[in-house]
């Protein structure tokens, strides 16, 4: 392992390594945006009502039980609120619901949608995405920056279609 490493570091067509910390943020951000991720939006009922978030930390973790994850930045308003959420619902988005994704990044307490239905354990439940978890909250983990909410997969659905996609900070659809 550490000769193939070395061979690699040799290569002058690899990019240089670096150390992430002080000094590479953004250039860490730039690595991480190589990965192309998909694009949900986590919903919750919270003690001054429905709430909803942007997401692109989601991930599935368990078959058996069924556990997903998703990772909220401490950085938000809505931190708070989605750790402490007992149930919560993760939508994946289509490609054509761009706009969705958008009004949730800005603010999270607009529900005044066409077809927002309420689940059995009153969490907003958003109509028309490619896949919708509902959830209950397994555990909370730290996470650095971020925390990791796990949640157990009470009921899914999903249907088919192109999923909305996030790729070196832009937004786009996936074909296949």
């Amino acid at each position: 392992m550490t000769y193939a490493r070395a061979e690699r570091m040799s290569d002058p067509t690899e990019p240089p390594s670096f150390v992430p910390g002080p000094g590479t943020e953004r250039e860490f951000r730039d690595a991480l945006g190589a990965f192309a991720t998909g694009v949900t939006v986590i919903t919750a009922q919270s003690s001054i009502g429905p709430l909803g978030i942007t997401a692109n930390s989601f991930a599935s973790l368990s078959m058996a039980p069924p556990l997903v994850l998703w990772s909220p930045g401490r950085f938000s308003r809505r931190f708070d609120a989605f750790v402490e959420a007992e149930h919560f619902a993760i939508h994946v988005l289509a490609a054509e619901q761009f706009e969705l994704g958008r009004h949730f990044a800005r603010q999270g307490h607009d529900f005044d949608l066409p077809g927002v239905a309420v689940n059995a354990q009153g969490v907003p439940v958003l109509p028309g995405c490619l896949a919708v978890f509902e959830c209950a909250r397994e555990a909370v983990h730290e996470g650095g920056d971020h925390a990791i909410v796990v949640g157990r997969v009470l009921a899914a659905r999903h249907r088919r279609g192109l999923p909305l996609v996030f790729h070196r900070g832009n937004y786009g659809g996936f074909g296949a």
